[in-house]
C-alpha cells in the first residue's frame, strides 16, 4: 500500500516571468476516452495537481471533464497542453479549441509540441507570446527543441520559453544541457522517464532497497532532486499512486551521482 501524498508536499520550481510549475505531474499520452477520464480522476484523487495533455493526444475533453468533476478549484491544478507542429499558423484557433475542450478560460502552460520548419519558428513563437499577453496561457514554452532553436527565439523576441519538455531519464542525463537551459531561464521538463530506463539496473535496485521503495520511484525522485519536472503516465491506479509517493525519502548526493553515471554506460 502506497503512502497517501498530500498535494502540498509536491515542490514547485519558478517559471520565467512569474508563477511556478509542480515538479511532479501526471502525463496522459496514449490514454484516451473513458480510460483517460478515469486515470485523471484517479491522479487528482491521489494528490497530483499538474496534468499534462496535448491537442494531438485526443483527450483534452476527458481531462477537462475529470478536472471539473473532481470539484477541485481550477486555480489549484496546473494544466498543460500543446500545439501540434501541423497547426503552425493556426495558433489562436488551436488554443481556442483546446480551451473549449478543457472547459477552462486559460491553460497554465502552452507548449509548441515539436519545432515547426525553420521559417515558422519565430512567427509561431510570436503568436504564443501574444496569446500569453491576452491571458489565455499563463506561461508558454516549447517541447523537443534544441538549445540552438531556443536561442533563435531569444534573439528574435528577447523572451525565452518558460519550459522545454524533452525526453529525460538517467540514461539521457546531460549536465551541460541542464546548465545551458538554466542559463537561459528555461525549466527542463522530462517525459518518458521510465521508458528508456533499465529498472533492473543493479545501481537502481540497490538504491531502491536502501530506501524501501521501487527502482521506478528512485528514478522519479532523481528527477525531482535535479529540479527537472517529471510527468510519468499510467492508467493503472496502483502505479499512479506509486508514482506520486516520492516524498517520504530523499536521495543522497552520492546516490544522485551514481544515477547520473548511468548515462555514461
Amino acid at each position: 500500500m502506497w503512502r497517501m501524498t498530500k498535494a502540498q508536499e509536491i515542490p514547485s520550481v519558478a517559471l520565467r516571468g512569474g508563477g511556478s510549475i509542480p515538479l511532479l505531474g501526471f502525463g496522459t499520452w496514449q490514454i484516451r476516452g473513458q480510460r483517460a477520464y478515469d486515470a485523471v480522476r484517479t491522479a487528482l484523487d491521489a494528490g497530483y495537481r499538474h496534468i499534462d495533455t496535448a491537442t494531438m493526444y485526443g483527450n483534452e475533453a476527458e481531462v477537462g471533464r475529470a478536472l471539473r468533476d473532481s470539484d477541485l478549484d481550477r486555480r489549484d491544478v496546473f494544466v498543460t497542453t500543446k500545439l501540434p507542429p501541423s497547426s503552425a499558423g493556426q495558433e489562436r484557433a488551436t488554443l481556442t479549441a483546446s480551451l473549449r475542450a478543457l472547459d477552462t478560460d486559460h491553460v497554465d502552460l502552452w507548449l509548441v509540441h515539436w519545432a515547426p520548419v525553420a521559417k515558422q519558428l519565430v512567427p509561431v513563437w510570436r503568436e504564443f507570446l501574444a496569446l500569453q499577453d491576452e491571458g489565455k496561457a499563463l506561461a508558454v514554452g516549447v517541447s523537443n527543441y534544441s538549445v540552438d532553436q531556443i536561442d533563435v527565439l531569444i534573439r528574435a523576441t528577447e523572451q525565452a520559453p518558460a519550459v522545454n519538455q524533452i525526453p529525460w531519464a538517467p540514461s539521457l542525463h546531460d549536465a551541460g544541457l541542464l546548465a545551458a537551459s538554466r542559463e537561459r531561464g528555461v525549466v527542463v521538463e522530462g517525459y518518458s522517464p521510465l521508458k528508456g530506463t533499465n529498472l533492473a539496473d543493479p545501481a537502481l535496485v540497490e538504491i531502491a532497497a536502501r530506501h524501501g521503495v521501487t527502482p521506478a520511484q528512485v528514478v522519479l525522485r532523481w528527477h525531482i532532486e535535479h529540479e527537472v519536472v517529471v510527468i510519468p503516465k499510467s492508467a493503472n491506479p496502483e502505479r499512479i499512486a506509486a508514482n506520486i509517493d516520492l516524498f517520504g525519502f530523499a536521495l543522497t548526493d552520492d546516490e544522485i551521482a551514481r544515477i547520473n553515471g548511468l548515462a555514461a554506460r
